[in-house]
């Protein structure tokens, strides 16, 4: 039986993805096989000698501390595109939000309240609404900085308000190429996409080269009175350099999903408590999709999503299945192949793949392995881990 250990509110949905039959699923465990998350920072625990994989239910992983992890030989998965469609909900409310002064007219008219008559509430609204008006987004150019799952869905979604939309992604897929609306004109360059665009909305991971993407260099090049908006990760932009930009009337409005002290108070910010994928839909999309990716990888060996481990499926075959990963060296495949060799056991199908320092393999076998067998092979130099599959 598998032992899945749960941080945080994991979605009910999710959870019933587990057969009770075939795994343990609970908060306390000490020997777990599997961690499922949202964001319950690991950094700084200790990894269980019987951890196999890490999931979190949600796109990003810097709760996650990766590297210490893929030395171990565990897999780390993310749920990428599973909350997409309500942070994209949310970006077309910013955007809304940021082209005219619709907060302050709510806010305004909540200071009404020793009014009793209507008809001279109306006319004090119609002689003061023009302090509350903005500009339509049609016509408007919207520059989308990163085109992946969410990025992808953002461009559609302003070509379908009739905005012009710009893109720009250094590490864009094939996947994600087939994937973006044809009318979406990719820029070469971050500073070529400022230039252009009234709207720029942050759609990238956060990674080393993308901490501080937005700072006081890449903010000279951004067209003056353009709106900014990170519905994507707080270190991606640098708040302090936002700020200077907004005093000095290069941006007009910054709107975001990561408050900081810096921010608060202003008229031309507007930010949200970290609530992109806060919708009951996203919470069980991203748990349903975590909770298939462990079950996939604990049963069949099969990874998808993963940030740390190659991307590899083996269709299951007759006999018995054999896993593990190395370090990403020549040689070490065939040693382990000359082990099954030594002790006459046929291998009947085989898929290697690599990424990184890290490879991993998929062997299916016709006879079952010895503990001797399966102990010879860990001891292959560069051996990380060996997991034998019933």
């Amino acid at each position: 039986m598998f032992k899945i250990k749960t941080y945080n509110a994991i979605s009910s949905k999710g959870l019933n993805r587990f057969s009770r039959e075939q795994y343990e699923v609970a908060s306390e465990i000490s020997t777990p096989d599997a961690i499922l998350l949202r964001s319950h920072k690991l950094h700084g625990e200790a990894i269980a000698p019987s951890l196999k994989a890490v999931a979190r239910a949600g796109a990003g992983v810097n709760n996650i501390p990766v590297d210490d992890y893929t030395r171990a030989g565990v897999v780390v998965f993310n749920t990428p595109g599973a909350n997409a469609n309500a942070v994209k909900e949310l970006v077309l409310a910013g955007l809304l939000l940021s082209s005219r002064d619709i907060c302050g007219g709510i806010n305004y008219v909540q200071t009404l309240t020793e009014m009793t008559d209507a008809a001279e509430m109306g006319k004090l609204l119609e002689a003061q609404k023009k302090q509350f008006a903005g500009n339509e987004l049609y016509g408007r150019t919207l520059g989308v900085v990163g085109l992946g799952a969410i990025g992808s869905m953002v461009a559609e979604m302003a070509l379908a308000l009739g905005m012009n939309v710009v893109g720009y992604d250094p590490a864009l897929s094939v996947e994600a190429a087939w994937r973006l609306p044809s009318q979406v004109e990719r820029m070469e360059n971050l500073q070529s996409l400022l230039g252009r665009s009234d709207y720029i909305t942050m759609h990238v991971p956060a990674i080393e080269p993308t901490r501080h993407m937005i700072n006081a260099d890449t903010l000279k090049s951004v067209k003056r009175g353009a709106v900014l908006v990170n519905f994507a990760r707080e270190a991606i932009v640098d708040a302090a350099a936002v700020v200077d930009s907004l005093n000095d009337g290069q941006l007009q409005m910054y709107v975001c999903d990561f408050p900081e002290p810096c921010l608060l108070g202003r008229g031309d910010v507007i930010a949200m408590p970290h609530i992109g994928a806060s919708t009951e839909e996203a919470e069980e999309n991203c748990a349903v999709m975590a909770a298939d990716q462990l079950m996939d990888y604990l049963e069949n060996g099969n990874i998808k999503n993963s940030v740390n481990f190659p991307i590899i499926n083996l269709p299951r075959a007759e006999g018995f299945r054999i896993t593990f990963c190395n370090d990403n060296v020549s040689g070490v495949l065939g040693h382990v192949l000359s082990v099954f060799t030594d002790n006459d056991i046929n291998v009947l199908d085989m898929l290697n793949k690599s990424r990184g320092d890290i490879a991993y393999n998929i062997l299916d076998v016709e006879q079952l392995p010895t503990d001797e067998v399966i102990e010879a092979i860990r001891k292959v130099d560069h051996v990380i881990g060996v997991r034998v599959l019933s």
